[in-house]
């Protein structure tokens, strides 16, 4: 069964893993169906998110979520939250935050993250 604690720890997961550029770990906690809503309405899967992760083209100063809402259906989660983020991603500076949305559903024993968007708060 999942838990709140247990969707808080691989959110937690989830960020550090941004912040360190551990593309490994991000993978691992990526669902094979993954898909993330861009802000530009684009949808990637998963490989196009994870081929995003270019060694030296992205670096996060901080990032960081806060403000948890965690519903629980059964094997799936709801998590709404605050995200914070600073860096450079291609050579562009960025210094947001955004109201996110992430889905995860658990699966032979471990949780994935199934999908995600955010809309940047002005």
């Amino acid at each position: 069964m999942i838990t709140k604690e247990k969707v808080l720890e691989a959110e937690e997961r989830w960020t550090k893993a941004h912040l360190e550029r551990d593309v490994e770990v991000i993978g691992e906690l990526m669902h094979p169906d993954y898909t993330i809503i861009k802000p530009n309405g684009s949808v990637w899967d998963r490989e196009t998110a994870l081929a995003s992760y270019i060694p030296g083209k992205r670096e996060w100063v901080e990032a960081g979520s806060s403000n948890h809402i965690v519903n629980i259906y059964g094997d799936t989660a709801l998590v709404i939250g605050i995200w914070k983020a600073k860096g450079v991603n291609n050579g562009s500076p960025f210094d947001y935050q955004a109201r996110y949305t992430s889905l995860w559903v658990k699966m032979n024993g471990k949780l994935g993250i199934v999908s995600d968007q955010s809309t940047e708060i002005v």
